[in-house]
């Protein structure tokens, strides 16, 4: 092997290592010295308080049997998605708050982890609320069919209906981008996701964007779409009915949803919107954390606040029944 062989042989060995590496860095968030603790504290405080909020939830839920109820076994769903997609985001951004960005490296297996999580935790938001929208839909407008319709049977195919349709979605997403060879390795954003990860590849992405565009449309499209639909025909019922306990009963379950829904909806579409703007990537990196915690955090206060039903269950637990004195 001659001088000139040699030299090509080891440049495809070292190009070879700078392709498809399995060793990334992430940008991660720019705070200073001086912000980085309480940025830190504030944000480990948010996480402690999104894990207790929905942990106590989903035991309340399932330990007491005045609320084995579809409508609080279906909002379960929604309190597991916001601890599962807090609980692989949230710890990872805290460890690189106390680190320079030239030591925020994950490995890819991880960051994709990371990206399968963040799209199913926004998918199934939407698809969640979706069948959320249903119960509230039969309960008030069929309220006469209500136990026949929403048995525990239905309520398990909607839940699986939910995560399961969110999975399919998710997984052909990041598997167009698995597909991908990568030349980068610099992950521009705080966590892992679809659009971070294909962006590391010099290949085309035309694909990508284009399923990734209509997947957005589609989840959106039905999401509203189902809100809007349900939402109507409730006010036509009550409307048609005039009935104040009815009237009432929808608008304390439906208004709750219905904050919920713009919650997260809200917060989706000013991280979708500052994706658009490249120049204002420091404010879309911070939306992207509170696109995981704001709904998290408010989704157990709202839900609870608005139910009597869990107020008296929390009454009977903080407040112990006096024990009458045995003769």
């Amino acid at each position: 092997m001659n001088f000139s062989e040699s030299v090509s042989s080891r440049q495809t060995q070292t190009d070879n290592v700078t392709l498809n590496s399995l060793i990334l860095q992430m940008e991660g968030l720019k705070v200073t010295k001086a912000n980085m603790y309480p940025v830190f504290f504030c944000l480990l405080l948010t996480y402690i308080f999104i894990l207790s909020a929905n942990v106590g939830m989903v035991v309340l839920i399932w330990t007491e049997r005045s609320l084995h109820q579809p409508m609080y076994l279906l909002f379960c769903n929604l309190s597991i998605n916001d601890i599962m997609g807090n609980s692989l985001l949230v710890p990872r951004v805290l460890a690189d708050i106390l680190v320079p960005p030239s030591e925020r490296l994950i490995h890819y297996y991880e960051c994709l982890m990371q990206a399968f999580t963040t799209h199913m935790f926004g998918t199934n938001a939407h698809t969640v609320l979706m069948i959320m929208a249903f119960d509230r839909y039969v309960a008030i407008c069929n309220p006469l069919h209500y136990t026949t319709i929403m048995t525990d049977k239905m309520v398990i195919k909607l839940t699986v209906s939910a995560w399961g349709s969110a999975f399919v979605l998710v997984a052909i997403l990041l598997g167009l981008t698995i597909r991908l060879n990568r030349c980068r390795t610099l992950i521009m954003n705080p966590y892992c996701d679809n659009a971070s990860l294909f962006k590391l590849s010099c290949e085309n992405v035309f694909i990508n964007n284009v399923y990734g565009l209509t997947f957005t449309v589609v989840l959106l499209s039905a999401s509203i779409g189902s809100i809007i639909i349900t939402y109507s025909r409730i006010t036509a019922a009550c409307v048609i009915s005039k009935s104040k306990s009815l009237n009432s009963k929808a608008l304390r379950t439906c208004s709750t949803h219905l904050c919920l829904y713009m919650i997260m909806l809200v917060s989706g579409m000013i991280l979708i919107a500052l994706h658009r703007f490249p120049e204002y990537s420091d404010y879309r990196k911070i939306s992207a954390i509170l696109f995981n915690v704001v709904p998290g955090s408010l989704n157990p206060v709202i839900y609870g606040l608005q139910s009597q039903e869990i107020h008296k269950c929390l009454y009977n637990i903080f407040h112990c029944k006096k024990v009458k004195p045995s003769l």
